[in-house]
């Protein structure tokens, strides 16, 4: 078992004054705290070469129960074990096994090239001159990011530097991979290019990687499990596909006019924004095609965009749904 917890449970105490100066000095002699729980009861079992995906709307625990399994923050309750060791004792044998990308965090060192960044990575984790020659090799043609290799990393684009911050963790072939917003701001294009170098280095490697996003693409193409949390309970774990076929019951449909138009739908539809040169709504999954098929018989279209629906109102329904969370 590559990582375990069992009734893990994470809780805060966060200090609360009143507005002012009158608060702040009331403060010197009373402080008043607010018990506040981010994970709570937690059971987890990853094995190894698995891809788990870890979603739920903002504030819901995923990035704190990622810090608790990187041993960043120390749990309140409950056993963790990861790779056979409690992270928060940063033993180096530990350290040495697994990585950790966060999407707004850079573990690069903006006023040095990738390059030198990873020299230093070589040296701290004591990788082996061919063993980083071969992985650097391997990671460049992957990523097709040699031309950025030796250029200051403050100069790159968000998804170059992306690209370089994954490299960097899968220098020394860790066994877990912990992802936490690593497609955040990017565009389609560089999106997907890291889906498919994570992909890829889950099939040829092996790594374990639990992967927290925002964006369904990300959980719909690259994890087959996945793990629904919501105020720090665990709420769903299982299947992907299940979950979102289930659960994921519209779409988001927008629609540029190429003239001013005004809209009659027979269907019932939930809109998001209208005006008379664009028309944004919500659709059951069923009906999309349906009222696709006829806004396109029956007015001048530009453009159409088709989304997915986002991950909180999965979340929400399936909470909706239970009534409680189900384990």
């Amino acid at each position: 078992m590559i990582i375990q917890t069992a009734h893990l449970t994470k809780s805060y105490r966060r200090f609360e004054k009143e507005e002012g100066l009158l608060g702040s000095v009331k403060s010197l002699f009373h402080r008043r705290y607010i018990e506040k729980t981010a994970v709570s009861d937690f059971n987890l079992e990853v094995q190894q070469g698995e891809f788990v995906g870890l979603i739920g709307p903002n504030g819901a625990g995923k990035t704190t129960l990622i810090k608790m399994l990187t041993g960043i923050i120390a749990k309140t309750s409950g056993e963790l074990s990861v790779l056979g060791f409690y992270p928060n004792t940063l033993e180096n044998e530990l350290k040495r096994q697994y990585a950790v990308v966060m999407g707004q965090k850079s573990q690069l060192f903006f006023e040095l090239s990738a390059a030198d960044t990873f020299l230093l990575f070589k040296e701290l984790y004591s990788i082996p001159e061919q063993e980083y020659r071969r992985n650097l090799s391997y990671f460049m043609e992957l990523f097709g990011v040699e031309a950025y290799l030796n250029v200051q990393v403050r100069t790159l684009s968000l998804g170059e530097r992306m690209k370089m911050e994954l490299i960097a963790a899968l220098l020394h072939n860790p066994k877990v991979l912990f992802l936490d917003e690593p497609t955040i701001g990017l565009d389609a294009v560089a999106q997907k290019q890291i889906r498919n170098f994570l992909k890829e280095v889950n099939a040829e490697k092996g790594t374990t990687v639990l992967l927290t996003s925002h964006y369904m693409e990300d959980i719909l193409s690259l994890c087959r499990r996945c793990v629904v949390i919501n105020a720090g309970t665990k709420l769903y774990d299982g299947d992907t596909t299940t979950l979102f076929e289930k659960y994921q019951t519209h779409k988001k449909i927008s629609v540029a006019f190429e003239e001013e138009t005004e809209v009659a739908l027979k269907e019932e539809v939930d809109i998001i924004e209208q005006n008379p040169f664009m028309l944004s709504f919500m659709v059951r999954k069923e009906r999309a095609q349906f009222i696709l098929k006829e806004l396109m018989n029956h007015y001048s279209i530009r453009d159409v965009t088709v989304e997915e629906e986002d991950i909180g109102n999965v979340v929400e329904r399936i909470y909706n749904d239970r009534g409680r969370p189900c384990l």
